[in-house]
């Protein structure tokens, strides 16, 4: 079969990142984590001081985009590549409740959506690729042969970040987790460069209620119809 790029949008927690995985394997596709990227950035401006509940050094922040390295390694033990800033291992840290506060107000920047968008865009010119985030099938990969939008309750989507969480043994909050998932639907889908909507052409999967291989299976439906068109 022909490869072809597919392009997965949609609000946080909603198992992009799971479901994106599971497809990159089994059609032994790249599988690219955009919201890593930009956890990334946002903990390296956590790092240097550039961003904390009152305050945001948007100007440093772009200054120092020059010297923010990022890539990915695969690991075979978990299936996936992990995040490397400045070739140091972030995959943990990028994880925290704390990242999640600031995430989206890092992803307003247009100058670092710029230089994310253009690496991604390198990442997948050859096809073959699996990309999730927020704004993939609208901006980074319009032309994608299939682009898909996920969506669920915010109520089930901070259980099931909640439940992650106290599962690596993060001492959390659901109020708080839930308020976190709400602020950052917000920003998202009202920020002015590249905000998250469904993109031209995209399938919509609200997966509320459904398991992890109903959802598989319905993808791969979704990609056999793509593919014999």
């Amino acid at each position: 079969m022909q490869k072809i790029t597919i392009a997965i949008d949609g609000f946080s927690s909603t198992g992009k990142s799971t479901i994106a995985k599971q497809l990159a394997n089994y059609l032994g596709y790249v599988y690219v984590d955009t919201g890593a990227m930009y956890r990334a950035v946002t903990f390296f401006a956590m790092q240097n001081g550039y961003i904390d509940k009152e305050f945001f050094d948007r100007d440093t922040l772009i200054a120092s985009l020059p010297y923010i390295k990022l890539h990915f390694v695969f690991n075979a033990e978990l299936g996936f590549g992990e995040m490397y800033l400045n070739d140091v291992n972030v995959e943990k840290e990028i994880r925290t409740i704390e990242v999640s506060g600031f995430v989206s107000r890092v992803a307003e920047v247009s100058e670092v959506r710029a230089k994310l968008v253009e690496q991604q865009q390198q990442m997948g010119k050859d096809k073959g690729i699996v990309m999730d985030g927020r704004d993939i099938g609208t901006v980074v990969f319009p032309d994608a042969e299939l682009k898909i939008f996920m969506t669920a309750s915010a109520t089930t989507r901070a259980q099931r970040r909640y439940d992650e969480l106290k599962a690596k043994g993060d001492n959390v909050s659901f109020d708080d987790v839930l308020k976190n998932v709400e602020e950052r639907d917000y920003i998202d889908t009202h920020r002015e460069d590249s905000p998250l909507v469904k993109a031209d052409g995209a399938y919509e999967i609200d997966n509320s209620d459904l398991t992890r291989e109903a959802q598989f299976d319905t993808v791969l439906d979704l990609i056999s119809k793509v593919a014999a068109k």
